[in-house]
């Protein structure tokens, strides 16, 4: 008998995002500021004069940090707009964080998910240079 075990998309995204909140959640002792937030977010994009489409981020969050490093879990509903279509909505989550690696520089970093008929990742990674 051949068994073979099946992880749907929206499982996968669950089991992602509940790890991801569980392991926040060990961390969160260790933080020197850490809590709970809302992050609703409107995006919009265009190409030329063509409007492309847009989409509404309402993610609950948490975030947290101690010393020179910090981090950040969020996850929601999304409503996704795009020209010309029908609106759908989907799940949409996203985690990172960043580290100081000097007085004035910083290193960050973030995956993020959207749900849907094709799961739709991105991924950012970039320095902070203040002065």
């Amino acid at each position: 008998m051949y068994l073979q075990k099946t992880l749907t998309l929206s499982t996968m995204i669950k089991q992602l995002a509940f790890g991801a909140v569980g392991g926040a959640l060990a961390l969160a002792p260790l933080s020197a500021t850490a809590g709970p937030y809302l992050n609703p977010e409107f995006n919009g994009s265009s190409y030329g004069d063509d409007h492309l489409g847009a989409s509404l981020n309402l993610d609950v969050g948490y975030e947290g940090g101690n010393g020179a490093y910090s981090y950040f879990i969020q996850g929601g509903p999304v409503v996704l707009m795009p020209n010309g279509v029908e609106n759908e909505i989907e799940f949409a989550a996203k985690f990172g964080g960043s580290v100081q690696v000097a007085e004035t520089v910083g290193v960050y970093g973030e995956l993020s998910g959207v749900s849907g008929d094709e799961f739709a990742w991105g991924s950012k990674v970039g320095l902070k240079y203040g002065f």
